[in-house]
């Protein structure tokens, strides 16, 4: 289904790690941690400001990949790991792209469910790694057959 999509990578896109979104993030956690808003206690950290919470990368736009159409609804969010090479600073440029990294089914009890693997990448403005996002996507049977394949 989607494996003609493996190994294409989105283009990269420039975000900005606004105080006032992190703020909120951390806020829709429960995660109240000073040093993702209080700016005192960020000045005084070893980052000398704010960082960003580990998830917060979810809401940061990483491109698209050309022809990669995935439906808007009954998708499931199989897995997330966050690998860090250092925290996200709270007014820093970030660029975010995607790969497809993998597409493989498995039957399952109400039938055959897809499973996309994606790797979404953040890098400075210098091309710096600062994380990697792995994720899988579940695709169940009815979502399949709505997209008739």
């Amino acid at each position: 289904m989607y494996t003609e999509y493996i190994g294409l990578t989105s283009n990269k896109v420039r975000n900005v790690i606004e105080r006032e979104l992190v703020r909120r993030f951390a806020e829709s956690i429960g995660d109240n941690h000073p040093i993702y808003t209080d700016e005192e206690i960020g000045k005084q950290s070893r980052y000398g400001t704010n960082i960003a919470p580990p998830t917060f990368p979810r809401v940061l736009r990483s491109g698209y990949i050309d022809g990669l159409k995935l439906p808007l609804k009954g998708l499931i969010h199989g897995e997330q790991i966050y690998h860090y090479e250092r925290p996200l600073l709270v007014g820093e440029e970030v660029y975010c792209y995607s790969k497809i990294e993998d597409y493989y089914e498995k039957e399952g009890s109400t039938g055959k469910m897809g499973f996309l693997k994606m790797t979404r990448y953040g890098e400075d403005r210098d091309g710096r790694l600062i994380f990697t996002e792995e994720s899988i996507t579940i695709i169940t049977e009815t979502v399949r057959r709505s997209l008739n394949v």
